[in-house]
């Protein structure tokens, strides 16, 4: 029988703890092994999402992370069958939005984990909206979203962040200082391509929050002010969420046809969608 040389790893054991060494040494390759597998197909970049595959719909809330404000409107998402989740934003929602982004991408991978989801929809309210575009640019779940719609999004910055951060110096959050107008994330995402998607922009001109309204409005994203819509119509920056006419805007933008444009004669139709059980358009 062949002896173990001496000199070789393990040569100085016994044969049966050498043994023993041996397996558990091979038990322990194969557990890293399968967790290395499990952790890469778990953080794998998914496939492109089927533009014809209407999936859940993840909701982004805005600034200091209220969910309150997007429940209703999960709900309506939920009433035409499409399951809904509102983002638990970390820090309050006022933190670094490249937190916010990575708490998007955790939320949609939930979704293609654990509720074998293909494609993903994606709303952004208010600052949302900001993460939701940096979600995209960096998330490695971002090639499952179909369709993104954003409602008054400071996509270009809000006046009043500018404001509170010189007036009041170190009372503005991370979030806070990278929504003013110019800062180095805001710049850097209007640098970068457009996401390749679908995405409609929802603003009105009645918003004071985000100010001045038209930031909403970036260049190369379809966009829709209320107003043209419905002329005179009252909608502030916290009623976006829940108007009749954002709503059907939104429902019609996730479904599968082109998304909508502002036609005035709509009017009345998008807000009876928005209140009442559309069908989505493109469903039929």
């Amino acid at each position: 029988m062949t002896r173990w040389p001496q000199r070789a790893p393990l040569g100085g054991l016994a044969p049966r703890r050498r043994l023993f060494v041996l397996v558990m040494a091979g038990i322990v390759l194969a557990v890293a092994v399968l967790v290395g597998v499990s952790v890469a197909r778990e953080y794998a970049v998914p496939p492109q999402a089927d533009p014809a595959v209407m999936g859940p719909v993840v909701l982004v809330p805005g600034y200091g992370g209220n969910t309150d404000a997007l429940q209703a409107l999960a709900l309506r998402l939920r009433v035409v069958g499409r399951p809904a989740v509102v983002v638990d934003l970390p820090d309050g929602g006022t933190g670094d939005f490249a937190a916010q982004a990575a708490a998007i991408d955790d939320t949609v991978r939930d979704l293609i984990r654990h509720d074998d989801a293909t494609s993903v929809d994606l709303i952004g309210y208010s600052a949302g909206g900001v993460a939701s575009w940096l979600y995209l640019q960096t998330g490695t779940t971002a090639p499952a979203i179909r369709r993104v719609v954003t409602l008054g999004s400071p996509l270009q910055g809000a006046e009043l962040a500018a404001a509170g951060g010189a007036l009041v110096p170190g009372a503005c959050p991370r979030a806070c200082q990278q929504l003013a107008p110019g800062s180095a994330l805001l710049a850097r995402l209007a640098a970068a391509p457009r996401p390749d998607i679908p995405w409609l922009s929802l603003w009105t001109d009645q918003d004071d929050t985000v100010t001045p309204p038209a930031s909403s409005a970036l260049p190369g994203i379809r966009s829709i002010r209320l107003q043209a819509v419905c002329d005179g119509i009252l909608i502030g920056h916290g009623q976006l969420p829940t108007a009749g006419l954002a709503i059907g805007l939104t429902l019609r933008a996730l479904g599968t046809r082109s998304l909508p444009v502002a036609v005035p004669g709509d009017c009345s139709r998008l807000q009876a969608e928005g209140v009442g059980r559309p069908v989505l358009v493109g469903t039929r």
